[in-house]
């Protein structure tokens, strides 16, 4: 089972846990931490969602994350979930954006890496794929079907520091 601090809507805690798998009771939110990975030389990197995954299965997005756990931080839980979805490990984070929808309150925080571009290590049930594309390339794609769409809209802020 796994456990979530509850938050509320500005982002404080609630005081109290919920669980995996559970409705979120309305008034209440659960964190998750994003993080958007660019190489030393401008390219960013995109996961390819498993297609066993509930949401957006078979689809791209340039991050790696998740549900932020008990007791975690929005910072920590990036770091393990960069290092669990990749193989990379983060040095520096910087938050880039944070965004609420109707029950989760998203960090997005930004990596820059000078990692072997080869070095990528898939997990099992979360990704199949990955690619590494220009920035040039990246604004294209993010236009086409297979980009999850609601990812492109919680990096809208961010896409404008980096045109």
């Amino acid at each position: 089972m796994e456990l979530w601090d509850a938050y509320k809507k500005d982002g404080t805690p609630a005081g109290c846990f919920l669980v995996r798998g559970e409705p979120i009771p309305e008034g209440l939110y659960h964190l998750v931490s994003e993080v958007i990975v660019q190489h030393e030389d401008g390219s960013i990197l995109l996961t390819q969602r498993d297609y066993k995954k509930p949401s957006y299965p078979g689809l791209y997005e340039a991050s790696a994350g998740g549900s932020v756990l008990a007791g975690e931080s929005p910072y920590d839980a990036a770091v393990r979930e960069l290092k669990e979805e990749t193989g990379i490990e983060a040095t520096k984070l910087v938050q880039i954006y944070k965004f609420v929808s109707k029950n989760t309150i998203f960090y997005g925080y930004l990596c820059k890496t000078d990692c072997d571009k080869d070095s990528v290590k898939l997990q099992e049930g979360e990704t199949i794929s990955y690619m590494w594309l220009t920035k040039e390339e990246f604004f294209k794609f993010i236009e086409t079907e297979q980009y999850t769409p609601s990812h492109k809209e919680r990096i809208s802020s961010f896409l404008n520091t980096i045109r």
